[in-house]
């Protein structure tokens, strides 16, 4: 099925280290490999995301610069002046800034500060010029994430396979059905397990705690790990793009086709 408007999808988890930024390039690389076209927004500070896609040096260049999110959201920059080229045809993204460590305060300044990103981002969602828009949530739950969470579709909240993996996921399954209230979005499409040892006992205590969980879609595919994703961050591309026979990347390629089944 053809997708009639924008679908935005956020990677979301109140937890570090789960692998949205990971779980977020890749889907978002498998996307434009896809022929679908793309936009990534790097929304943390940390601009992990920007370092997926850009070297080093630029990420730096677009950091100190105005072609950011930052600027985006204090009114500098539209954003049809902000989404620069990747490596990857069809994929664009709109840079981090290390200055979103100030976001909360600039929020609280601005009237109708819940729902400043959805009007920033509506003409170009009107637009259609992309397929799909893919953000990379910071782990908090402020005024930052609540305005992510309210121009979103769509949440995936990947969930680490470790002894602390399910660390805050209630908290921020909960923060969302806030967000969301009595309206349709944003639906939470699915929990995606990383980082997963099939040979350790939490291994299978998370997906049996997962199990409990009603209503909320558990992928049937998951990431193990891998030290080809580290080889690829280290070289600014996702692991899908850096080496298409790799365990992971074969499995982002999955996730992606489940993705896809349950949005398209």
């Amino acid at each position: 099925m053809v997708v009639m408007k924008t679908q935005i999808l956020s990677f979301a988890n109140n937890k570090g280290g789960s692998g949205k930024t990971t779980t977020c390039s890749n889907v978002a690389y498998c996307l434009a490999e896809r022929g679908k076209k793309v936009l990534i927004i790097d929304c943390d500070m940390q601009m992990n995301l920007s370092l997926s896609f850009l070297d080093e040096q630029r990420v730096m260049e677009y950091d100190s610069g105005e072609n950011n999110v930052f600027n985006l959201i204090s009114g500098k920059k539209s954003i049809e002046e902000l989404p620069v080229p990747t490596f990857c045809e069809g994929l664009d993204i709109v840079p981090a800034s290390i200055r979103l460590s100030e976001i909360e305060e600039v929020l609280y300044e601005m009237g109708g500060r819940e729902d400043c990103l959805k009007e920033r981002l509506s003409k170009l969602a009107a637009k259609k010029s992309y397929d799909y828009i893919l953000l990379d949530v910071p782990p908090t739950l402020g005024l930052w994430v609540r305005n992510i969470l309210k121009v979103t579709d769509h949440v995936v909240i990947p969930v680490e396979a470790s002894p602390w993996g399910l660390f805050g996921l209630a908290n921020m399954v909960s923060y969302i059905g806030k967000v969301r209230g009595k309206e349709k979005y944003p639906e939470i499409l699915g929990i995606v397990l990383t980082k997963v040892n099939v040979r350790k006992n939490y291994f299978r205590d998370t997906q049996e705690f997962l199990k409990d969980m009603k209503d909320i879609h558990i992928f049937d595919t998951v990431i193990r790990v891998d030290s080809t994703i580290e080889w690829a961050q280290d070289n600014s591309r996702p692991v899908t793009a850096y080496r298409k026979s790799a365990r992971s990347a074969m499995e982002y390629e999955e996730l992606t086709d489940d993705i896809l089944k349950l949005v398209e």
